[in-house]
């Protein structure tokens, strides 16, 4: 297991290094490990070694001290007691507060934006809904993560309140590891009902309809985390037959 996790961090800082200029040592390094942690790459848990960091990633020390650094106020990694760095656990006993703020800010985002969207605001949510549904047509789990998470950015964007925006851009954020648990249950059959959801919302807000956009936001919300619970409280174990498993 550590051998695979040194592999995976490895592969991160590879992926990294063409592209590295003077200079931008932090920003590569956060945006390297922010990817890989949100895609699992990097599991729940793992240590992460100033170090090890620095020589992965061909840099000294500073610039991965302040990539981490952003990462814990992002909360995708936690600093021990003992001063060691984790990639943060998913806090699963948090979820119904998490699930609460994530479902009204849903609603409100979408709301603002039937009220206050500008046509080249539409351009730019339709470009990302369009985005998304080809994932779902590849069968891309992470890029439908990351196109749904920009689609719901930009619908924030064109509801005009920047709060609320910051708000609901670290709430997506801190769920797609969530998401990349659910959508693997789905193996190679992604939801499309969500494009027909997303295209709902979209015809809602282009309509400036913010009763409708509310409610079909609310509705989209509660059916994601309803599935949620449902994958996180499921029970593997209840058809396998103990007899079977003795043959």
């Amino acid at each position: 297991m550590a051998q695979a996790r040194d592999s995976k961090k490895k592969t991160v800082a590879k992926k990294a290094a063409p592209t590295r200029s003077r200079g931008q040592g932090s920003r590569i390094v956060y945006e390297s490990l922010r990817h890989a942690i949100l895609n699992l790459e990097l599991e729940p848990g793992s240590a992460l070694d100033e170090v090890s960091l620095a020589e992965q990633f061909e840099m000294s020390r500073s610039p991965v001290r302040e990539a981490l650094v952003r990462l814990a106020s992002d909360g995708l990694v936690t600093t021990l007691p003992n001063r060691s760095t984790i990639v943060s656990v998913i806090d699963f006993v948090g979820l119904p507060v998490y699930f609460e703020a994530l479902t009204l800010m849903y609603r409100v985002t979408t709301r603002l934006a039937a009220v206050h969207r500008r046509e080249d605001q539409m351009v730019i949510i339709r470009g990302h809904q369009a985005a998304f549904a080809t994932a779902v047509k590849r069968r891309d789990a992470i890029e439908m993560i990351a196109s749904n998470r920009d689609f719901h950015v930009a619908i924030a964007e064109a509801g005009g309140n920047v709060h609320f925006t910051a708000l609901f851009t670290r709430l997506l954020d801190e769920g797609r590891r969530i998401l990349r648990l659910y959508y693997q249950s789905f193996g190679d059959k992604l939801p499309q009902q969500y494009v027909a959801e997303h295209d709902a919302m979209v015809a809602a807000i282009d309509a400036g309809n913010a009763e409708l956009a509310d409610r079909l936001a609310g509705a989209h919300a509660a059916q994601i985390v309803a599935q949620i619970k449902s994958y996180i409280a499921r029970d593997t174990t209840a058809d396998v037959s103990l007899a079977e498993l003795e043959r």
